[in-house]
């Protein structure tokens, strides 16, 4: 049966919850009863469930015993933690890829552990000493994957392709993050390596926003929708206001609620559907409260994007996608 409005699957992203507590004591460490808090404040917001964004705890870091603490908590709470987003652990990164790819494979294993669907990755770096200094970090150029390196294309493709059978082994997705200037940066490029990687489990997050945010000139959202979404099986949603000045080489992008930016998410999910996304959907938001804006774009996905009925023409997707039973809207306001 094909997911509707009411019972479709979406996250909030952590992206506002800090990895250190104010002692300077990284989360992955604090008592259990921080991250009951965290939860608790996701599931005040109207939230059935969370992406364990690893911004705040690395599940791949903690041990048996606190991964079982951490799954309490959960559950304690009585929130869903059905996907593990795993940022800036690049695998094709070239003074850390060992350890990044070793750290990707512990998260598979705590996703596994956990109850997990979904492990998103990508192969987006830290950032950068003068992007730390910025407002907004994605004004200022970042790390960029060399264009045209067959290597160190070939790496990425063999270690994502190892992730995925591990991933495939545990029973997961694995979804590959877009991320500006890196080999996820453009749909094409996008494309290719899924196909390269050939694995039914691994498919696209297609996190648009982090492409439509540039200070540049950038591909037209509606194209990237047609061709990566088939090909999808995961998606960071968020939006953003753009200005452009061509003639004067200006642009301009500040975070916007999903109904407010840019990208129509009312038309990206009509091709969504039709060319058979199932996906679990996480809502994000950079600056101000985050955890607002984010439970107001899953309102809005609800009332006004997402189908009411399970009757409508749903297409065939390329990539495997995945089936959970979460926790329905319904039942989280009567709990």
């Amino acid at each position: 049966m094909a997911y509707t409005a009411e019972n479709w699957p979406i996250t909030a992203a952590l992206l506002q919850f800090p990895g250190k507590n104010a002692a300077g004591v990284h989360i992955n460490d604090a008592d259990a009863s921080a991250w009951v808090d965290v939860f608790q404040e996701v599931k005040d917001a109207g939230f059935a469930n969370a992406d364990l964004t690893d911004s705040w705890v690395r599940p791949g870091d903690l041990s048996e015993a606190r991964l079982q603490e951490f799954k309490a908590a959960a559950d304690h709470v009585g929130i869903g933690i059905p996907v593990i987003s795993a940022i800036r652990s690049s695998i094709i990164e070239e003074a850390n890829w060992e350890a990044n790819l070793a750290y990707s494979h512990r998260t598979i294993d705590a996703a596994a552990a956990l109850g997990c669907e979904v492990v998103s990755v990508g192969l987006h770096q830290a950032l950068t000493a003068e992007q730390q200094k910025q407002l907004w970090f994605w004004t200022v150029q970042g790390h960029t994957d060399p264009v045209g390196d067959t290597e160190t294309w070939n790496k990425a493709v063999t270690r994502l392709r190892e992730l995925g059978q591990h991933a495939a082994d545990a029973g997961l997705l694995l979804s590959l993050e877009m991320y500006e200037d890196t080999y996820l940066g453009t749909a094409d490029s996008s494309v290719q390596l899924v196909q390269d990687i050939d694995l039914a489990n691994v498919g696209l997050n297609p996190d648009i926003g982090n492409l439509i945010r540039l200070h540049r000139p950038i591909e037209d959202w509606r194209e990237v929708v047609a061709k990566t979404l088939p090909y999808s099986n995961y998606w960071h949603v968020k939006n953003y206001i753009r200005d452009e000045n061509v003639a004067r080489g200006q642009y301009t992008a500040i975070p916007a609620p999903m109904e407010s930016g840019l990208i129509s998410y009312r038309e990206a999910f009509k091709v969504a559907l039709s060319v058979g996304f199932q996906g679990i959907i996480c809502t994000e938001h950079y600056g101000g409260d985050g955890l607002s804006v984010t439970a107001s774009n899953q309102e809005y996905l609800r009332s006004q994007v997402l189908p009411k009925t399970d009757g409508y023409a749903l297409g065939t997707s390329q990539v495997a996608q995945g089936r959970q039973l979460p926790l329905s809207a319904a039942t989280l306001l009567n709990a």
